[in-house]
């Protein structure tokens, strides 16, 4: 009795962890796409310019 419910439980962590791996995404990231740069480049400045 004790080895069913081990092998129950067994099988249900494996099934649970294949759903989870093959089942659809749970992503909730925005389809925002590519931002455009605005800012300013970055200008490298010499030790003697400071």
């Amino acid at each position: 009795m004790n080895i069913s419910k081990m092998l129950d439980s067994a099988a249900q962590y494996i099934i649970e962890a294949m759903t989870r791996i093959f089942g659809p995404s749970d992503d909730a990231y925005p389809a925002i796409g590519t931002q455009p740069f605005t800012g300013e480049p970055y200008k490298h400045r010499r030790h003697a310019d400071w």
